[in-house]
């Protein structure tokens, strides 16, 4: 760090520890409110999410070529079907915004093309099929529809655009990612990666709403199913790889972990002080957004957008959120804009997804993902 940084760092801790009324019921309650939702995000999530997440995507910088991940994500793969494949693939995961930033880094740094990989990282938080089953139970049919489709869409939309506006830096990138690359055959590898992201759809397997479904046998069984899935893992660590892979996974995890938690608790602290946890305020009285979220209009939508890419919602908890937004007044358009911005962004991850592709291309996707969801929203609430 610099040492100018340093010291506009140090003055401004000093003046929020200087000028902050830490004696005031709201600025007290907002603080643990932060530490409530950290809290609450390191008990779900952490293990069963984010520390499998950070496994993968460890395996694929140590066992998945360059030459595989530019050959199906690259600049020169097929538009079809890197496209395609990034922008479905979060329909059996149900995870985060947080959760999805390790496997996006994975591929990311192995050569994948901005634009899959952007395209990956919106769809996969997005349109997981439970949170999509959910929203048109609860919300209704045509937001359950919109919202499946959109997402698939959005991702698509906002990946060729974004591969577009940053296509001379991809390029050098993708050629310095193809020098000293080797041809590589994943198929003895393609069920330790199988045993893995088993471990993490299990392990997240969110209750059903009703029982004698699909579902809900796979609910009731989740844990079983998890430490099956880990037993696997660990026979075929041990068989598939050799001692220096292993080596390799360990520390290419570990410097994940290192990067990316310290981002996301930091993220998540800041997200809960100003907003609080559902049914909880923080810093900003909840009355205030449900005022400015009313009806239909471009204020509105713009709100919801903006208030959704910022908060940080846990995988499915922005169903129930909206649930009661809707009752207090909420129109249907910004309630969709928020079901497009919300799961993919949050404050957390905006500050991992800089640390990992930069200021700019960060700053790029988030005004992407608000523009496209507060126009989807006016579009879809004036219909």
């Amino acid at each position: 760090m610099k040492e100018i940084n340093r010291f506009f760092l140090l003055v401004a801790v000093f003046a929020a520890l200087y000028f902050t009324p830490f004696e005031s019921v709201r600025v007290s309650s907002a603080i643990l409110e932060g530490f409530y939702l950290l809290s609450e995000y390191v008990r779900q999530h952490t293990l069963t999410c984010l520390i499998p997440a950070l496994f993968i995507a460890g395996a694929v910088s140590v066992l998945v070529s360059q030459a595989s991940v530019i050959k199906y994500f690259g600049a020169d793969a097929k538009r079809v079907a890197a496209y395609g494949v990034a922008s479905v693939s979060g329909a059996v995961l149900a995870v985060c915004s947080c959760t999805i930033l390790p496997l996006f880094a994975g591929i990311y740094k192995r050569g994948a093309g901005l634009g899959p990989a952007i395209a990956f990282v919106y769809s996969g938080p997005a349109i997981n099929i439970l949170a999509i089953v959910l929203t048109a139970r609860i919300l209704g049919f045509e937001m359950g529809v919109a919202r499946g489709v959109l997402a698939v869409l959005f991702s698509i939309v906002i990946g060729l655009v974004m591969a577009f506006l940053f296509r001379k830096e991809e390029a050098e990138r993708q050629a310095l990612a193809m020098r000293d690359v080797k041809a590589e055959n994943l198929l003895p590898k393609i069920l330790f990666f199988v045993g893995m992201t088993a471990v993490l759809i299990f392990a997240t397997w969110a209750k059903p709403q009703t029982d004698g479904t699909l579902f809900s046998v796979i609910y009731g069984t989740k844990w079983y199913l998890t430490f099956l899935s880990l037993c696997a893992v660990v026979l075929m660590a041990f068989t598939v790889l050799d001692a220096d892979q292993r080596k390799m996974w360990m520390e290419e995890t570990w410097g994940y972990a290192k990067q990316i938690i310290p981002l996301l608790f930091i993220g998540v602290l800041a997200s809960g002080f100003l907003l609080g946890r559902p049914g909880h305020e923080g810093i900003i009285p909840s009355r205030y957004i449900e005022m400015l979220v009313g009806g239909n209009g471009f204020e509105a939508n713009l709100f919801a957008s903006v208030a959704g890419a910022l908060m940080y919602f846990a995988t499915l908890t922005e169903i129930p959120i909206l649930q009661g937004l809707m009752g207090s007044g909420m129109g249907k358009g910004p309630a969709l804009a928020l079901l497009l911005s919300g799961p993919a962004l949050s404050l957390p991850s905006m500050l991992v997804l800089r640390s990992i592709m930069g200021t700019k291309k960060t700053v790029a996707y988030v005004l992407l993902v608000i523009i496209m969801s507060c126009t989807a929203g006016m579009i879809f609430g004036n219909m």
